[in-house]
This record gives structure tokens, sequence and C-alpha cells, in this order.
């Protein structure tokens, strides 16, 4: 995906990640045959494939699976559906999955895949088939112990369970760990719907308190309202911080005394945030970004703090619920001003992290209690969050390059181990 960052930046999501990968590296000095393996994907399988459709024609799908890095486990990573899926976009993304993995201690690379199709545009049954007629095209490339897909944009815990049923029957066994994000009913694993929201929100509470800003009454702000969005303010308002604009694809709402959550999620659930009535004031998405509040939080799209408006950006907090929503000129400023990042590979680990929980419980077939879910991960993202600010202070660099040489270091020492480099 291309965007122009009013001819400022043109951000390949490609591009954008192996200039993170050789700030990280030079500031390590690390050898640059590492830096070389890391900054392309290890494989990368382009399928086409066919599907019936309901009318009885059939429809030729692309996709791709990218598998970035196997020095610390197999590789992971999400399978979205979507008609703007592109080579680049779905290489960047496993190449992030592979730091998100390491950066929270996780025996993983990163996977990706994506299928260009506008499921939308689907009937449930053309979905299904759509779903296993991919994983019959990639289904030599993955396994428990090889590649282990998960959902992402435009795919759920159904699509994940026609995928591992498919792969259960190409090979003749019953599979579950091959695909996390499964439904309960067939060994998905309890808090993991919540756990990308939660992972975020356990470490806003850290940042706050590394400011010695206190919880209750935190102003936040929140851009994209879907499942993230949606828990990370039920979460957030819980704790006593007081939400005061969220806003969907629609625009935004705003409310200096804090909006009432569960009302919020109830008219989004009929349409779109612009029809909530019960509102100080109705705000674009970009007014939502520049307000003067301590926390705010991007989950929806990427670049949408570019150098361009970065300047402008008030919060104290930046939580990046999505991939990629500041972009390498929005980081420069936003660290001269003293902005506390928490970036995406760290902020948004707690969905992978939770993933990497239901696939040891599906190997062990034993399976742990929500409680004991989020107290692991708790204690992940808490340590993950310690070595990242650890190494930014020691090295006096911004949290996001701080968070790639945490993640380069593990890497770059599983590479040595094997023999690699």
């Amino acid at each position: 995906m291309h965007v122009l960052d009013s001819n400022v930046e043109t951000l390949n999501p490609y591009e954008i990640v192996q200039k993170q990968i050789d700030k990280a590296a030079k500031l390590l000095d690390l050898p640059q045959n590492v830096v070389e393996i890391l900054k392309r994907p290890k494989r990368v399988l382009s399928v086409n494939f066919p599907v019936r459709l309901d009318d009885g024609t059939i429809e030729i799908f692309e996709g791709y699976r990218s598998q970035h890095n196997d020095a610390l486990g197999p590789t992971k990573g999400g399978i979205r559906f979507h008609p703007d899926v592109t080579l680049d976009e779905v290489k960047a993304l496993s190449m992030w999955m592979t730091f998100k993995c390491a950066v929270v201690g996780l025996p993983f690379g990163g996977g990706k895949g994506g299928v260009i199709a506008d499921p939308r545009k689907l009937s449930q049954a053309e979905k299904e088939r759509l779903s296993r007629a991919f994983i019959e095209a990639i289904a030599d490339f993955i396994g428990p112990d090889k590649d282990i897909p998960a959902p992402d944009v435009y795919t759920n815990p159904q699509v994940m369970g026609w995928m591992m049923d498919e792969y259960s029957k190409i090979n003749r066994k019953y599979s579950p760990a091959v695909i996390t994000g499964k439904p309960l009913s067939i060994g998905g694993s309890e808090g993991r719907n919540e756990a990308t929201a939660r992972g975020c929100v356990i470490l806003i509470q850290e940042a706050l308190k590394e400011l010695g800003l206190p919880v209750e009454n935190t102003t936040v702000a929140i851009q994209g309202f879907g499942n993230a969005g949606q828990i990370a303010a039920k979460l957030l308002d819980e704790l006593g911080c007081k939400i005061v604009a969220i806003s969907d694809s629609s625009g935004g709402i705003y409310d200096s005394k804090g909006l009432n959550i569960q009302e919020v999620i109830e008219c989004k659930t009929k349409g779109p945030i612009i029809e909530y009535k019960n509102v100080e004031k109705r705000i674009t998405n970009e007014e939502l970004l520049e307000l003067d509040v301590d926390v705010l939080v991007p989950a929806a799209l990427e670049n949408v703090i570019t150098s361009q408006n970065a300047e402008r950006v008030k919060a104290k907090i930046i939580a990046e619920a999505a991939n990629g929503p500041c972009t390498p000129g929005a980081d420069e400023i936003l660290s001269k001003k003293g902005t506390l990042v928490i970036p995406d590979i760290l902020a948004n680990a707690g969905g992978v992290t939770v993933s990497y929980f239901e696939w040891v419980q599906n190997l062990a077939n034993y399976y742990w209690s929500e409680k004991e879910v989020n107290e692991r991960l708790h204690e992940k993202m808490v340590k993950a969050y310690e070595e990242v600010r650890d190494m930014s202070k020691e090295y006096s660099v911004d949290r996001r390059t701080g968070a790639y040489m945490v993640a380069l270091i593990k890497i770059t020492k599983a590479m040595e181990a094997r023999g690699w480099v």
C-alpha cells in the first residue's frame, strides 16, 4: 500500500521496516550480514487458486504468504482478506511480526498472509470456499512447527475454524495448533478476543506510572472503534480514565466531561459513531489526533500521524494499537518534543502473545482459565515494556528504536547460536 505524505514521505511499508532495521542495527553495531538477512523475507509464496461462486462461475484469486525469519521458532502471523493487499505490504507485515514476537519474548519468527479479495462482496458460503481454497494452496508451507496463521483484517474466528478444518482434512488428523484465533469450541483460548487491547492498556498504565501521572481522570482520545478500540475504551473507562474523544471512519465525537462508553459501543453496533446523540461536539479524525489529551490511542489506519501534523499532536503518550500509525518523519518530531510513543510492535503485541498461549494449550491439550491467561499476559507485557524502556534510556533513543534494538539482539543471538551468521 503506497501512501503519499504530502510529497514529503513516500510510505511503502516494506521500505519503512527496512529503514527501521538499519537504524537500530547501526546503533548496536551489528554485522552487515545479519542486517542483510533481516531486511528481506526468507521465503515468500505467491498462489493463484480458483473458487466457485454461488452463481456457479469460477473466480481466480491471488494470495501470498511471507515467512520472514524463523531463527527463534516457527513463523507466526495473520491472514487478511482485502482488495488492496499487495506483496510489499505482506512482506513488511511479516517482518514487523518477527520483531513483535521477539520484543515480547515469544519463540516465534514473523509470518503474514493475504488474499486480494473483498469479503464484503462475498456470501458466507463463498467466504468459506475462499478460506479453504487458500489453505489448500499453502498447506505444504504451514504447520504447528512451521508457520502458524491467525486472523487479521476481514478474517475472524470462524474463518480460522474453516482453515484449521481444511488443514486437518489434508493431513488426515485433527490439528488445532496449526492456526490461532479459533472459536473456543475447537481449541481457541480464553482472553484472545480482548488480548490486543488488554496488552495495550497494560502498557498505557506502565507509561503513566513512568511519567508520574495518575490513572484516575487521565484524558484519552481513541481513533478507530473496531475490536481493539472498543475494548481499550471499555478497559480504560473501568480503570477510571476519562475517554473524551472517539472516532471511526465516519468521523468523531468529543465530550470534555468524558463519554459514556457503553452507550457509544451500543451506537456503534447499529451504525456510525457520528450518529451518537448525547455529545458536546462532533470532530474530524484529523482533529482528534491533535486534541490536548494525556493519552492518544491510534487504533485505525497506518500513516495517520505524519511529518505534516506531528508538531500539533499534544498527547503526552501515544499508544499504537494500530500497525504503523506514525510515519518515520513523525517519529523524529515526536521524539524531539519528548512525546512517549509506545510503538506498535510492543503496544499491540498482546494479540500475538495470547495466540502463543493458544498454540501452547493446543499442543499440550490442556486449557487455562481467562484469569490465568490475563495474568500471564500482564507479566509478559510489563517485562517487555521494562526492557524497551531500559534500552531506550541506555542509548538515548526513542521507544520504537529501543524496541527494535531489544528484538534485534534476541534474533541475532538465535541466528548466531544456529550458525547462520
